[in-house]
């Protein structure tokens, strides 16, 4: 009812062609504006369910008669400017209701148009309808409802499907928007369309929009229609105005529209088959991973296996050799064993592979947990790089998991004797670390500022743990204190690497009863007597100078194992078993002096490349003996002596050079373990 009564009273001009362009665009613009603001009241009218009250129809009719003055005033202007020009032909559209006829045909008259109520009365009457009095929706032939007109605001529907042309032009001819082109295609069908494409495309990407997914429709306060992405990046990319309208916008004003007769593309399905896809590939790519991490499990499987079918073999080789006695290193060997203490020798017991791709470098046994702890890198390197440790179970011989420790290789591994299972690493990463092996965590980190060649536990108080620096110093921390180093023992000599760093415990013993550190480098050993507390008295060691490559200390014998590696005046590799002594202190005045003398030496082969790690204990077999074992790096295999004869007792071969020795305690039985950059060797002594 509010669409008829608003149409009779704003009737559509139609102007005729004239001379001047400047006019018609003048008049085309002023049917424009006057047309947009009784669409707009049109519209939020028709969105209520009708006039209940007289207020809202006298409203409705005060703003026809406003509508109606305003155009008789243009009319007029129309007239005095074109006097001398044809006069326009106005064209009046009137709909009025009617239950059973068709809709009245269009009315065309010179001179000005008076809008009309339906039944004849004027618009400019003021006169309203009783409220009791209801007014017919318009219907079409055969008592048919006439459909609402479609199309932008302000446009004429077409009637009876005929194509009606817009007002402000010639018959026949569309009126150009205001300032547009001349020419505009006419309505089809059946269906008014929007002039410059609104309600289809973006105008920022020119796509059709879509009703989900990133390109849904948008718009901002302004009204202008956008792809919700577009105009998203629009205004992230410094743009703070509507791309359309220049007025000012922010990502905060974009709204999103749920509007039934705007063109939007429905991709719900799309973006429901892209998340499926999505999807898949994800599952794809964990299958492809896993496809890899079983191929990588089966390299080593396979290598593995290998090693185990060559170790076959070359123990067949050795079982042959003992048994036939062609051998002359088994018959070397055997006749040796018969010398040892106790009649006793090392067994092979097993084999494990440490790391596929070597740098392996020191061996260490924690008698708590009954372990081995190897030094290696880490197995994904990609996913987790550094060194750790490995733990080898002594009880079943395998090999139960790794701990990440450092970032660059390992150089000195020791645990304390308090039985804490608590490990001290050094490493090339400029740190020492303490790494609990009950949690398998690191619990302190300190930072020594150059590489850490050797560290070693005070023997008298466990709080205190040293540092082998590459400069030739050695520091001195108090696990008390996480902060830093208590105290630094300047390098006497050189600057030199400490190679190795051992504490001899304080005892009651005659000949070298004092307690200290013995550090050791390439250009000979020094003794740091520890007095108290952080007191210490540095006394040189008389050792050969430049080919010192080890120093350990057995704490029971106060005996000292030191490496030499061939020279000029010995071609060999030679271990060099010294007694600790100090001079006797005949007045307080003198100052005890404490040195060492060689009891024994033995000899192996000719190289010797690498800073291998000897050992000196006590023998298994008991009755005082002591044995030394080396690692030979020109035969790759690990030499064992009787420290008191000096003699050769067994001579175990490596597929590598042996790197680090570690005898250990296990289930009542003795053990030797043999480390290279790749395996793990056990013996077992009987």
């Amino acid at each position: 009812m509010e669409d008829m009564e608003v149409e009779a009273a704003a009737g559509v001009i139609v102007l005729s062609e004239s001379d001047s362009t400047t006019e018609e665009e003048s008049v085309s613009a002023l049917v424009e504006r006057l047309r947009h603001p009784v669409h707009r009241h049109v519209q939020r009218r028709r969105r209520r369910i009708g006039l209940s009250t007289r207020e809202e129809l006298q409203a409705l009719i005060r703003d026809t008669e406003e509508l109606s003055e305003r155009l008789r005033r243009h009319t007029a202007e129309a007239h005095t400017h074109s006097s001398s020009r044809p006069a326009a032909v106005i064209t009046h559209t009137s709909r009025q209701p009617s239950a059973t006829g068709p809709r009245p045909a269009l009315a065309s008259h010179t001179g000005p148009s008076v809008p009309q109520e339906p039944g004849g009365t004027s618009a400019g009457a003021g006169e309203p309808r009783p409220e009791s009095e209801a007014v017919p929706e318009p219907v079409g032939p055969a008592g048919e409802a006439v459909p609402e007109p479609v199309g932008p605001a302000g446009a004429v529907p077409c009637p009876a499907g005929e194509a009606v042309p817009e007002p402000g032009g010639p018959a026949g001819e569309a009126v150009p928007e205001p300032g547009g082109p001349a020419g505009a295609v006419p309505c089809p069908t059946g269906e008014a369309e929007d002039r410059d494409g609104e309600g289809e495309t973006c105008s920022i990407c020119f796509e059709p929009w879509t009703s989900a997914g990133d390109h849904r429709l948008a718009a901002l306060r302004c009204g202008h229609l956008f792809g919700y992405i577009c105009i998203s990046r629009w205004l992230s990319g410094g743009g703070n105005k509507c791309p359309q309208c220049n007025k000012q916008a922010k990502r905060g004003h974009i709204i999103f529209l749920y509007a039934r007769r705007l063109k939007a593309l429905d991709n719900a399905e799309e973006v429901r088959l892209k998340s499926r896809l999505e999807l898949e590939q994800g599952l794809r790519r964990m299958e492809q991973l896993e496809v890899a991490q079983c191929r990588q499990q089966q390299q080593l499987v396979a290598d593995e296996n290998t090693r185990l079918r060559r170790e076959v073999e070359e123990l067949r080789r050795w079982k042959a050799q003992v048994s036939l006695g062609s051998s002359q290193g088994s018959s070397l060997s055997s006749s040796q064993r018969q010398d040892s203490p106790g009649g006793g020798h090392y067994v092979f017991s097993k084999a494990l592979l440490v790391s596929q791709t070597g740098s392996s470098r020191v061996l260490s046994y924690c008698e708590p947990l009954g372990c081995l702890l190897a030094s290696q890198p880490s197995t994904h390197a990609t996913l987790l790089p550094g060194f750790g440790v490995k733990m080898i179970s002594t009880a079943s011989l395998k090999p139960s998991q790794y701990i990440p420790i450092h970032s660059k290789q390992i150089r000195g591994l020791a645990f304390s004797q308090q039985q804490d299972s608590l490990l001290l690493s050094a490493s090339f990463d400029s740190t020492i670390k303490l790494t609990s092996l009950l949690t398998n965590t690191v619990v302190q980190a300190y930072n020594t500022g150059r590489p850490v060649w050797s560290c070693c536990w005070c023997q008298d108080n466990n709080n205190y743990i040293y540092a082998g620096l590459s400069n030739g110093s050695v520091l001195v921390y108090d696990t008390r204190d996480t902060s830093t180093h208590v105290q630094e023992l300047a390098p006497l000599r050189s600057s030199c690497p400490v190679v190795s760093l051992s504490y001899v415990p304080r005892s009651a013993s005659s000949s070298f009863p004092c307690g200290g550190l013995i550090a050791g480098s390439l250009e000979g050993g020094c003794f740091w007597e520890h007095v108290e507390g952080t007191a210490y008295t540095p006394h040189i060691l008389p050792l050969e100078s430049g080919n010192c490559t080890d120093i350990q200390v057995e704490p029971e014998s106060r005996h000292c194992l030191v490496t030499y590696r061939p020279g000029r005046t010995n071609p060999s590799l030679r271990c060099v078993l010294m007694e600790l002594n100090r001079t006797p202190q005949t007045d307080s005045t003198q100052t005890p002096v404490c040195s060492c003398a060689a009891v024994q030496t033995f000899s192996a082969g000719a190289s010797c490349k690498l800073l291998t790690k000897n050992r000196v204990f006590r023998s298994p077999a008991g009755q005082g003996a002591t044995l030394v074992c080396a690692g030979d790096e020109a035969s790759n295999s690990t030499m064992v002596w009787d420290a008191g004869s000096g003699a050769l007792l067994q001579k175990m071969p490596a597929d590598l050079p042996v790197l680090d020795i570690c005898p250990f305690q296990a289930q009542q039985s003795s053990f030797l373990a043999s480390l290279t950059e790749k395996m793990l060797k056990v013996y077992k002594w009987e």
